[in-house]
């Protein structure tokens, strides 16, 4: 049976289902994003971690998320264009989603049945990460606050 994570989808910012299938054999960093969180400097380190495992098979999926302060007001396609001009992201990035409530996207509902956090299933803020093996098992859950470079070494045990 296939894993559960392959069988989801999510848009991209112009609105075109993506496959999580898309990923399958890779190891998939998710994290929800924010343009205008002071945590967004980890745009940097997130971009730093693809381009240096990217051919080795890690992919980083970025999930913008306006639910804590308001802070991704911007449309789909402006936080695009922020993401890669202001931070360099080329990453891939969806559209804008839900990681809490009645309208959680199935990704984000799927990885919190799997890894729950200091908040129960919640997420606590932006920049919340999952680390999902090669089979598309989640292993990690990550704080907003653990930086991209601290996620290294666990990315390199699963590639």
């Amino acid at each position: 049976m296939p894993n559960e994570f392959y069988q989801l989808s999510a848009n991209n910012p112009q609105g075109r289902p993506i496959d999580m299938s898309t990923y399958q054999g890779k190891v998939v960093l998710v994290v929800n994003t924010a343009t205008q969180c002071g945590l967004t400097p980890q745009f940097e380190g997130l971009e730093k971690l693809y381009m240096d495992y990217k051919d080795k098979g890690l992919v980083v999926l970025g999930f913008p998320c306006n639910q804590f302060g308001g802070q991704e007001p911007l449309s789909n396609d402006t936080m695009e264009e922020t993401c890669k001009i202001n931070h360099g992201v080329t990453f891939p990035l969806f559209e804008k989603i839900a990681v809490n409530g009645e309208h959680t996207h199935p990704v984000f509902k799927y990885l919190k049945s799997k890894l729950g956090g200091l908040f129960g299933r919640r997420i606590k803020w932006n920049f919340t990460k999952f680390l999902v093996d090669k089979n598309g098992r989640p292993v990690k859950r990550f704080s907003p606050v653990t930086k991209p470079a601290d996620i290294e070494p666990y990315i390199k045990r699963l590639l």
